[in-house]
C-alpha cells in the first residue's frame, strides 16, 4: 500500500502501521508518497477489513493506493 500523510507525521504513523500484525514490511520513503507498508492476509475480504478498519482509521493519512499482489 502506498500511503501520503500529513507533513511531518511520517515517523508517527510508521510506528503505528508497525502495531498491526498483518503488516510484514513498512519503509518511510521521499517523493509522491510518504510510506509503502505491505501487508498479508489469508482472504480478499481480510485484505478489505485489514484497509478499512486499521489502515485507512490512521489520522495521519490523507490518501492510499493498494497495489494487490497475489502467488
Amino acid at each position: 500500500m502506498l500511503i501520503s500523510c500529513e507533513i511531518g507525521e511520517e515517523q508517527s504513523l510508521y510506528s503505528q502501521l508497525k502495531e498491526i500484525p498483518e503488516i510484514k514490511n513498512c519503509l518511510i520513503t521521499y517523493g509522491s508518497y510518504d510510506v509503502v507498508a505491505e501487508f498479508v492476509t489469508d482472504s480478499p475480504s481480510r485484505t478489505n477489513e485489514i484497509i478499512t478498519s486499521k489502515i485507512r482509521k490512521l489520522k495521519q493519512i490523507r490518501s492510499t493506493i493498494t497495489l494487490r499482489v497475489t502467488n
